[in-house]
C-alpha cells in the first residue's frame, strides 16, 4: 500500500514540474489584473567587449616661447573650458616692458613741455612779439610727439598681451591624458603642453564578422559598471551611433554612445550585450511571477473565474508592451492564457 502512495506522489510531483495545474486554491478575484499571455519579439543578446575611447583629442598649445613657470595639471586631471594649466614666462618680456615704460614716461615729459611752451607763443604772437613760424613748429612738434606716445602704447599694449598669452588655457572640458612637460622646461610657441581628452566618450565595438547583419544604427546596447559579475543586474543603455563601412581584421567596427562614462579611464574596456537576431516567443511581465521552493509559479485564470497555479521555465528578460520587467517563458504557458498577479 505504501509503495503505491509514493508512486502516485512522485508521478504528482513530475506533473507539476512539466506544466501540468494544481487543484485551485483561490476563488474568483475579479478586481486582479489580468495579463493576455501572447508571442512577442525576442532580442537575444550577445557579450562582447568594448573600448572607451574620446570622440575628440585635444592639444593645449603654448603661444609663446619661454620657460615654464607653473604647472597646474597632471595625467588625470579633471579641466573646464579656458582654465589655466601652465603658465610659461618669458623674462625678455618683462625687460622690454620696463623698456616701454620708460620710453612712454619721457614723451609724455616731452609733450607737457612742448604743449607749455605752444601755450606761451600763442600769448605772445596775439601780442606780435614772435613769428608764426614758431607757433607753426610748436604745433607740428606737439602733434609728432602725441603719435610717437600712442606707438608706445601701443607696442607696450602687444608686449602685455604677449605676457597673458603666455598662460596655457584648456581648450574643452575633459580629462588630462598626457603632459610631456616638467616646470622648468623650455618650449617654443605651439608646443604641446598637454593632451586632452574632450568630455564626450564613446565605446569602440569590435564584432566578428557574422554579426554584421544584426548591427544597425539606432540599436540599444547595454553595459554594466566597472566589474561588472554575472549577477549584476543594474545596467547602463546606449545606443549605436555609427557602423563602419569597412571590415578590419575579419572584424565590424561600430561607435556607441552611453550617458554615465565620465567616471571611465581612456582606452577601458567593459562588458556590452547587444542584440544578434530577434526571434518569436511568449513573454509575460516578471511581477507575475511567484517564486516558492525554488519553482516559478503564475496563476492561469480558468472557466469560471477559477485560479490555478502553474509552474513555468523562465529564459531571459524581453521588452513587453506597458510593463518594464518582461521575462521570456520557454515552458509552462500558451499563447492565449490569461494570468493575474498574486
Amino acid at each position: 500500500m505504501s509503495r503505491h502512495l509514493t508512486i502516485i506522489a512522485a508521478s504528482s510531483f513530475f506533473a507539476i514540474l512539466a506544466g501540468s495545474t494544481v487543484p485551485a486554491v483561490h476563488a474568483e478575484e475579479p478586481d486582479a489584473p489580468m495579463f493576455k499571455v501572447t508571442l512577442g519579439d525576442i532580442v537575444d543578446q550577445k557579450s562582447v567587449y568594448a573600448t572607451v575611447r574620446s570622440t575628440d583629442r585635444i592639444e593645449a598649445r603654448a603661444r609663446i616661447g619661454g620657460t615654464i613657470a607653473s604647472l597646474e595639471v597632471d595625467e588625470g586631471s579633471e579641466v573646464q573650458t579656458g582654465q589655466v594649466i601652465a603658465t610659461v614666462a618669458d623674462q625678455k618680456l618683462a625687460l622690454k616692458l620696463q623698456s616701454l615704460a620708460a620710453q612712454i614716461a619721457g614723451l609724455k615729459s616731452q609733450l607737457a613741455n612742448t604743449r607749455r611752451e605752444l601755450g606761451r607763443q600763442e600769448e605772445l604772437i596775439k601780442r606780435g612779439f614772435t613769428p608764426k613760424a614758431k607757433v607753426d613748429e610748436l604745433t607740428t612738434n606737439v602733434e609728432v610727439l602725441e603719435n610717437q606716445l600712442k606707438s608706445a602704447e601701443a607696442e607696450q599694449g602687444v608686449v602685455r598681451r604677449q605676457v597673458e598669452e603666455g598662460e596655457v588655457l584648456a581648450p574643452a572640458i575633459g580629462r588630462v591624458l598626457l603632459v610631456p612637460v616638467t616646470v622648468g622646461s623650455v618650449i617654443m610657441p605651439g608646443e604641446s603642453i598637454a593632451t586632452i581628452a574632450a568630455n564626450r566618450y564613446v565605446l569602440r565595438l569590435e564584432l566578428p564578422e557574422r554579426h554584421a547583419r544584426f548591427v544597425r544604427n539606432g540599436d540599444t546596447i547595454k553595459l554594466g559598471a566597472r566589474g561588472l559579475n554575472a549577477g549584476d543586474q543594474n545596467l547602463l543603455k546606449g545606443r549605436i551611433t555609427q557602423v563602419y563601412p569597412e571590415l578590419q581584421a575579419g572584424r565590424v567596427i561600430a561607435d556607441a554612445t552611453v550617458e554615465g562614462l565620465g567616471d571611465f579611464f581612456v582606452g577601458e574596456r567593459v562588458l556590452v550585450y547587444l542584440s544578434a537576431g530577434s526571434r518569436k516567443g511568449l513573454v509575460i511581465p516578471r511581477s507575475y511571477v511567484t517564486t516558492r521552493y525554488g519553482y516559478d509559479f503564475v496563476q492561469v485564470a480558468r472557466t469560471g473565474g477559477r485560479l490555478s497555479s502553474v509552474v513555468v521555465q523562465l529564459g531571459l528578460p524581453a521588452d513587453v508592451k506597458g510593463h518594464d520587467d518582461g521575462v521570456e517563458v520557454l515552458g509552462g504557458l500558451n499563447a492565449g492564457d490569461e494570468i493575474v498577479t498574486q
